[in-house]
């Protein structure tokens, strides 16, 4: 199985299903919800590498919840293929209008899917993800799952690890507690929201080696942000 995961996001089972078969035998790994509510809550706890998003859906739309991905900064970089029984021009300019960057009509061929599933994945440029970033000596590595600082590697927690990265690709903006727990924690684990302090002061620590703690800044009646200006 390829580590590229994939939401359906489908209100009929037998559609899921048939999609499902098809990318489990091109080897990518499927996850599923029958509306967007559910999705939502994949999407924060899963990070999935790409949407198969249905337009038409009981409750809220597929349409909605593309426009609601596409205004967060945090999901808006995953792709989105809209699924639809509408063929009209109008409703293809209004899907790719709010963010979506592939739309298929059904029905459709299960090796055109692929096909298209491919196309926008490399598009999306899928190495990025997996590049070292580094900030004024400190360089984080999601391939080999380490830091450093000027190349003296520091231990830290899977936790501090994953509120680094966030931080590391979301540098120069306030995060209340409320949003770091549901994009480092994810929307579906119920913990405190003091238990982000505990967890940034363990980060903190991590990161005296010439005063890089610095880089984590509290930000008064917010909560935090990472930047390398003073706080």
């Amino acid at each position: 199985m390829t580590s590229r995961t994939i939401l359906i996001v489908d209100d009929e089972s037998a559609i899921r299903d048939m999609l499902r078969i098809a990318l489990e035998m091109a080897e990518y790994r499927c996850l599923e919800a029958s509306n967007a509510q559910d999705a939502h809550g994949l999407i924060i706890d899963e990070k999935p590498d790409l949407i198969l998003l249905d337009w038409m859906m009981p409750g809220t739309s597929g349409i909605e919840l593309a426009r609601r991905l596409k205004r967060d900064e945090v999901t808006a970089n995953i792709p989105i293929i809209m699924l639809t029984a509408k063929g009209e021009e109008d409703n293809k300019i209004q899907g790719l209008e709010v963010g979506a960057d592939d739309y298929i009509t059904k029905p459709f061929s299960p090796r055109e899917l692929v096909a298209r599933l491919k196309a926008v994945l490399r598009r999306a440029d899928p190495q990025s993800s997996s590049q070292p970033i580094k900030v004024q000596g400190l360089c984080l590595d999601p391939a080999s799952h380490r830091v450093t600082i000027n190349d003296r590697e520091v231990d830290m927690g899977p936790t501090e690890f994953r509120l680094l990265q966030f931080f590391l690709t979301h540098q120069e903006r306030a995060y209340t507690r409320s949003q770091l727990l549901d994009h480092v924690w994810g929307g579906n684990v119920y913990v405190e929201e003091r238990t982000v302090d505990v967890h940034i002061r363990r980060l903190r620590k991590a990161l005296t080696v010439d005063q890089h703690e610095n880089l984590v800044q509290t930000v008064r009646g917010t909560g935090y942000r990472f930047s390398t200006k003073a706080g």
